[in-house]
């Protein structure tokens, strides 16, 4: 069994979904295993990570609108607002989704679907840096 990490910088627009498939994959296929479990793990509380459809930007679009209705930006209803009023939203928004993923490697390759892509999704409205680690274990 071996094992291999990475940390990844992915540079954010502000609120929505970043593509970070293409890293990932890299990372994962560059290391010679064949079989193996790949981590992705979000270093930040206001943000997150997810899989999902990488065809039709209206999915991602449509995932984002509902986390903005179930997590609304209203200073009456949260206490914490340290860092301004999408600060909050934005812990719930991750609380939501995840802070990590796990992606299989078979035959040297990770098993995502057709139509999937890991994505880094920004909670906050302004454009951020965001950290994410990457560890696979296999052979």
């Amino acid at each position: 069994m071996r094992q291999a990490a990475s940390e990844i910088l992915v540079e954010t627009q502000g609120r929505g979904l970043v593509d970070v498939t293409r890293q990932a994959r890299a990372f994962a296929e560059g290391q010679g295993m064949q079989t193996g479990l790949l981590t992705v793990f979000c270093r930040h509380t206001s943000a997150s990570v997810l899989i999902q459809e990488n065809a039709d930007p209206a999915v991602r679009r449509d995932l984002m609108a509902w986390l903005e209705r179930i997590a609304p930006e209203d200073e009456a209803l949260y206490e914490h607002a340290d860092e301004g009023p999408d600060d909050m939203p934005a812990h719930l928004r991750s609380v939501l989704t995840q802070t990590q993923l796990t992606v299989p490697l078979v035959g040297g390759r990770l098993a995502l679907g057709t139509w999937q892509a890991i994505y880094v999704a920004e909670h906050r409205r302004a454009p951020h840096r965001r950290r994410l680690v990457l560890h696979i274990l296999g052979d």
